[in-house]
């Protein structure tokens, strides 16, 4: 998908699909501009279908009360094997948001992010897992998302609020978060640059510092990131 310029509420939105480019566009939309998913609670589960080998990069986006880029929250199939690079986000509640809650089971795994900038966003990196509602009450509410692996990296920002909000789910907390040369400017109004719970992760260079549990000097979550950067050079191998 290619050079296209939208001024609309809706978005570009990915759902059970595969081997997935967009890229040269420029998005400004109402609520989420670029959203990936995969299935709704149990019919999702019972699909089975995911989405997964996706490349994003060179766009620009403007999202005024949602996300420049959304996962989820319908992700039951899972998500994974994710490549964003070269972002430009404006204007938006969000850069990058990844939303789920208990009963989606599935997952938003290996996903890898680099090279964006962010100007006027309200909190630039936004991970939930108590977002969206239920098609019916037959969700199985011990159906536990999982959300693994996620990195970004060089990543810039000017007039932001929240630096990141991280709020995993305490029966499947959020792990492997890979955080590396990030420098956000802060405006005054934060009463905390980032917000954490249940999640656990790996930072390196990231300016204004994030909370503990994004600190980790335990090696696993390094080797997670250094991993995450392999498959992506795979990835851009493949896409030459």
């Amino acid at each position: 998908m290619k050079s296209k310029v939208l001024h609309i509420t809706q978005m570009i939105f990915s759902d059970s699909s595969d081997n997935v480019c967009i890229e040269d566009c420029n998005i400004s939309v109402g609520y989420d501009a670029i959203v990936l998913k995969s299935g709704w609670d149990e019919y999702g589960i019972a699909y089975g279908k995911p989405t997964k080998d996706v490349h994003i990069r060179k766009v620009h986006l403007r999202a005024y009360r949602g996300s420049g880029l959304a996962f989820g929250s319908e992700m039951s199939g899972g998500i994974s094997n994710i490549v964003v690079e070269h972002l430009n986000l404006q204007n938006s509640f969000t850069g990058i948001g990844l939303r789920t809650v208990t009963g989606r089971g599935g997952y938003i795994k290996d996903v890898f992010m680099s090279d964006l900038e962010m100007r006027d966003i309200y909190i630039a990196i936004w991970a939930t897992g108590q977002w969206g509602s239920h098609p019916d009450d037959n969700f199985d509410p011990n159906a536990l998302p999982v959300v693994y692996g996620i990195t970004l990296k060089d990543i810039t920002g000017t007039n932001i609020t929240i630096a990141g909000e991280f709020s995993g789910i305490q029966e499947s907390p959020f792990t492997s978060i890979c955080l590396s040369n990030i420098s956000l400017s802060i405006t005054s109004h934060a009463y905390s640059p980032w917000i954490c719970s249940s999640v656990s992760g790996f930072s390196d260079s990231v300016s204004p510092e994030p909370c503990s549990d994004l600190q980790s000097s335990h090696s696993n979550s390094s080797l997670a990131c250094f991993s995450l950067l392999y498959f992506t050079g795979q990835a851009r191998a493949g896409a030459l």
